[in-house]
């Protein structure tokens, strides 16, 4: 059962503050209304003479005159009433009120005139001045303050317990996760099962000399199922859980975060056997070699106290550390050094039947139709992590109630993977017919390029239908999954970028915005094969930047590099890159030019339809003069990330 804070009864609201000076507001003026008219003192004391006053009620702040000899006493009606008798009416009673002066002839003036006076405490009238006066403000602003605090995420307002860890603890069989919820990653579970094997029998392990690795750092790109794993190892283990965030340790006092290092180890050693588990760990443990703070960093400090704690307990009371991240090049050497976190597990995409094994588990609890292939599925899906497969399947059983169907279909899942990749269609934009069809000849270009270009992956789809912010796209879908990429591949990767852009040259005669994505992906690869694969003539297997890895896995911003050439060298590479450019643009040219009237065909099909699937493509082109075909025409061999769509055409520039 996972250990939780008490939840609060109500949630604290300015709207209550506004309540409360509201019912305030409503009371004075009741009070008001019924408040007793103040007469001067010498008119209270003609009232005394004339007789009208026949009672006085004397106090500190106020003299009370009224009109009868005797407190008005309201009884119960069943206590006089006779049946048939009516009830006598009360005498009114008239009140006055004036401000007390030291007079001592008043007193005279009432034994005269025979008026009964008397005086009253006004303890309790006291008390709830001073109430109203001091406690209520008090209380308000103390209220206020509080809230205020809460709001600025409690900055200040927790000193007590700011050293505290927040982790969230899981207790002993709370966690359900086993290693069967987590699939695509099986060497990684196979590093962990003696993770698991040790918690659950440490002695044949101390037994015979040996130690459990210390701490264990599972490295990958984001949504692989890292925090996952670590979840299914404390379930497997059945040991208490610690889960904290690195972000979670840092506050903006110094001291804070090495405090809530040393709270949390001591909680998890009080509950050995357990499992700690750092997410994010790149936030406390990056590197102190190129820190630009000064010794007192409260980040610095948090890590040197990480350290220490992972240097001081003992591994045979079952207390292991895991940590995730997928920034493994930013870390501090001294945290991977063995004895801290000696074990890097490698918690990596997942290949074909990974994909198709993690579709499986998310689509079991889901109603699908009998003729879904979830095989196909995971071979479009080349590149996906576990938490996007997850987001398909969802996205799927979304798609299939909003279309009033009680099974999820195959195109629910297309759909989805369409929307994943290139957005939200926009079913509300209306393009101009000019750029309809300027938008329909370039997404035919990066088709036909890809279809004549030896190992480029096969086209899946092509649609001129806007989604995101791509006015149309052109879909590959990758045959197998590759790991290595040869120079004529990115070549094909090249000319296939640039066929939209020359495809729109061909029929206006000018330039668009709607290729910047393409220009700019195209430079980038020209770029890298001269200065990160050696590829080039000048500098042949010669890598001229020095690169981090960044972080893993496909990432939009470049990863940290250092220049380490001079001037002339980077004129070379740009000129390089230009003439490379130059010379590709040239051949897609001379290649579109030679099949015009196929990509007119294709593009007036495109038209007329929106969109082309890949059997309808295939029959365009196998239907094209036999002697305009190339053998190796439509053959795809490797794959490009399903998530990258070839082209995007955004419509800013």
């Amino acid at each position: 059962m996972k250990i939780k804070p008490p939840s609060k009864l109500w949630k604290f609201s300015l709207i209550y503050i506004l309540i409360f000076i509201m019912g305030i507001g409503v009371f004075n003026r009741i009070t008001r209304a019924k408040a007793t008219p103040v007469i001067d003192f010498s008119e209270f004391k003609e009232k005394i003479v004339s007789g009208e006053i026949k009672r006085v009620e004397l106090s500190d702040s106020w003299f009370t005159g009224f009109s009868t000899q005797e407190k008005p006493v309201a009884m119960p009606e069943q206590l006089f009433k006779r049946p048939g008798a009516s009830l006598p009416a009360p005498l009114p009673e008239t009140t006055y009120k004036t401000v007390p002066i030291n007079d001592p002839d008043v007193i005279t003036l009432m034994d005269a005139y025979k008026v009964k006076y008397y005086a009253t405490s006004r303890e309790g009238s006291v008390l709830l001045n001073i109430l109203f006066t001091w406690g209520l403000p008090i209380i308000f602003f103390i209220i206020v303050w509080r809230f205020l605090l809460k709001r600025m995420g409690n900055l200040g307002g927790g000193m007590l317990t700011a050293g505290q860890n927040k982790a969230l603890i899981a207790a002993e069989g709370g966690i359900t996760t086993r290693f069967v919820d987590v699939a695509g990653v099986d060497e990684a579970k196979e590093e962990l099962v003696e993770v698991v094997d040790f918690l659950k029998s440490p002695k044949k392990y101390t037994d015979i000399g040996g130690k459990i690795p210390k701490g264990v750092l599972l490295v990958g790109p984001p949504g692989t199922g890292k925090t996952l794993l670590a979840r299914a190892v404390a379930g497997e283990a059945g040991v208490s859980f610690f889960r904290m965030s690195g972000a979670d340790f840092v506050e903006m006092f110094v001291g804070v975060g090495a405090a809530r290092v040393r709270d949390l180890f001591n909680q998890a050693r009080s509950k050995a056997p357990c499992i700690v588990f750092i997410d994010e760990l790149d936030a406390i443990g990056k590197s102190r070699i190129n820190s630009m703070a000064g010794g007192n960093d409260e980040r610095e400090q948090t890590l040197n106290q990480l350290l220490v704690e992972m240097d001081g307990f003992d591994t045979a009371r079952g207390l292991i550390i895991l940590a995730a991240t997928n920034r493994p090049d930013v870390l501090d050497p001294a945290l991977l050094r063995p004895g801290r976190f000696d074990r890097q597990v490698l918690v990596d995409k997942p290949d074909l039947k990974g994909r198709e094994a993690i579709l499986k588990i998310h689509a079991k609890n889901v109603k699908l139709d009998s003729l879904v292939d979830l095989e196909a599925i995971a071979r479009i899906t080349s590149g996906f992590a576990g938490a996007d497969l997850a987001n398909i399947v969802n996205e799927a059983a979304l798609l299939a109630v909003r279309n009033s169907r009680v099974y999820v279909s195959q195109k629910d899942f297309e759909e989805a993977i369409e929307k994943t990749i290139a957005g939200l269609q926009k079913k509300t934009r209306v393009l101009k017919p000019e750029e309809r069809k300027l938008t329909a000849y370039h997404e035919t270009g990066h088709a036909l390029v890809a279809a004549f270009t030896p190992g480029a992956d096969p086209v899946q789809k092509i649609s001129i239908i806007p989604r995101g912010f791509a006015l149309g796209y052109t879909l590959q879908m990758p045959v197998e999954d590759r790991y290595t990429v040869t120079k004529s591949h990115l070549i094909g990767k090249i000319d296939t970028l640039l066929g939209g852009r020359i495809a729109e040259e061909m029929i206006s005669g000018e330039f668009s915005t709607g290729a910047a994505s393409d220009i700019t992906k195209a430079t980038d690869i020209a770029r890298k094969m001269i200065t990160d694969y050696g590829m080039s003539d000048r500098f042949r297997n010669v890598a001229l930047t020095t690169r981090g890895t960044g972080m893993l896995g496909d990432s939009r911003e470049e990863p940290m590099f250092h220049r380490e050439y001079s001037e002339s060298t980077q004129q070379y590479i740009d000129e390089e890159v230009a003439r490379l450019m130059e010379e590709r643009y040239a051949y897609v040219k001379r290649l579109l030019e030679n099949k015009r009237p196929l990509l007119e065909t294709i593009a007036a099909k495109l038209l007329e339809q929106e969109s082309l699937e890949e059997k309808e493509f295939k029959r365009l082109i196998n239907g094209y003069a036999s002697d305009e075909r190339q053998s190796a025409g439509y053959q795809a061999k490797e794959p490009i990330p399903a998530q990258q769509p070839l082209d995007h055409n955004a419509d800013t520039p």
